[in-house]
Formats: C-alpha cells, sequence, structure tokens
C-alpha cells in the first residue's frame, strides 16, 4: 500500500490510545501499518519527530482555528478559555501532557503561543510581561494534566498508613482540601482557580505603580 505521513500519526495516535506513550515505538507501529520500520524513515526521520508530529495533531484535533478576544471580552477570560481549552486537548489521550512535554518544536504549540503574546500586547501588555504570563499559564497548564494522567498507586502501595496520623500532622493540609471540595467543586473548578491566581496575580503585578525595581527574571526558551 501507499503509506502517507498522515496515516502514520493517525495510527501512532492510536497506538497511543491504546498503550501509552510508552508503548509507541517505531516497530509497534511498523507492524500496525503493515511495513518494515525502515519504510517509516521516508516519513519520519526518527522517534523525536514521530513525538513531535503526534503533538501537532492532538492539538490541531482541539485547536482547528483560533482567534483573539472578542469585543469586550477581557484578555484574562480570553487567556483562561485558552488554557482550558488546552487542558482538554492533553486530557483527550493517554499521557497526552507528556507528549506535549517532549515534543520538540511542534509547530501548533508555537502557533498557540504567538497568538497569546500578540493579543496580550495588543491589549497594552508589555511584550516581556506577556511572555512570562503566557509562558506561566502554558507550563502551568501542562504540568496541572501531567499530574492529573499520572498513574495513581493502589490502596497497597501505602501499607499502614493512619488517615488519622496524618490528620494531626498535617491539619492545615487536610482542612484545605476538605474546606474547598465540600463546596461541589471539581478538579475543573480547581484548575480554573489556580489560573485566576496566576493570572490576576500578574495583572496586579503589571499594574504595580513605580517604585524599586523587582528582582531581575531570565526566562528560558520559550
Amino acid at each position: 500500500m501507499t503509506l502517507d505521513r498522515q496515516q502514520i500519526v493517525t495510527e501512532a495516535i492510536a497506538l497511543l490510545d491504546a498503550d501509552g506513550l510508552d508503548g509507541v515505538t517505531l516497530r509497534k507501529l511498523a507492524a500496525r501499518l503493515g511495513v518494515r520500520q525502515p519504510t517509516l524513515y521516508w516519513h519520519l526521520p526518527n522517534k523525536a519527530a514521530l513525538i513531535t508530529a503526534i503533538a501537532d495533531a492532538i492539538l490541531e484535533q482541539h485547536f482547528p482555528e483560533m482567534a483573539p478576544p472578542e469585543p469586550g471580552q477581557r484578555w484574562q477570560d480570553w487567556l483562561i478559555g485558552l488554557a482550558e481549552r488546552l487542558r482538554r486537548a492533553l486530557l483527550a489521550h493517554p499521557d497526552g501532557a507528556r507528549v506535549i512535554s517532549i515534543s520538540q518544536l511542534s509547530l501548533r504549540m508555537a502557533a498557540i503561543s504567538e497568538l497569546a503574546f500578540s493579543t496580550l500586547v495588543s491589549c497594552g501588555v508589555s511584550l516581556r510581561q506577556a511572555r512570562l504570563i503566557v509562558l506561566t499559564v502554558e507550563h502551568f497548564t501542562v504540568g496541572h494534566v501531567l499530574e492529573e494522567q499520572a498513574p495513581r498507586p493502589d490502596v497497597d502501595a501505602a501499607p499502614g498508613f493512619d488517615m488519622a496520623a496524618f490528620t494531626q500532622t498535617y491539619p492545615t493540609v487536610v482542612a484545605a482540601i476538605t474546606e474547598y471540595f465540600q463546596h461541589d467543586h471539581t478538579v475543573d473548578d480547581l484548575f480554573r482557580d489556580c489560573l485566576n491566581v496566576i493570572i490576576e496575580g500578574a495583572t496586579t503585578s503589571s499594574r504595580r505603580p513605580d517604585g524599586p525595581p523587582s528582582t531581575p527574571i531570565t526566562p528560558g526558551p520559550p
């Protein structure tokens, strides 16, 4: 059969959904496609290229089009919506956050960042502050989903765990968790509330009156 890059990526995502990221190997992928492994190299030179192609495909499924804020919409609310959309994209596939975090120069992720940067700048945020806000939101989103998708230990993984003793030793931790979720809040609510803290805090700091300069922050690569 004639094999193209799109077929390879589609089958790779199916393999990801079936076996998780650790199960996505060129050997398994070639077997599913009914070809010899070297055939794949005509389209994707190595596994790193395959992972990046998977990342782009996952994001394109949930970001077929993107638009700046609607007239009158606050950029803060728009950015939260963008992050929620990114989270849904990552949660749609096992290890979706791992795929994005290790992909190399995902063009779709770059397009999301470009739109976010330019949107904030057009709303009067300095380029430096926009970069810090957007990267913090993106890194938080990927990290949040990494934790959500991490395998949970079974009940036998912590033999002899004493919840009463834990509560007595760490009462504020337990109280904070209990208080938040007793009001029918969900993990979705927690994600949005955390984003609000990040974005509104950044908005406040960017409006801080003139004063002594803060400690310089040297941002990493985008």
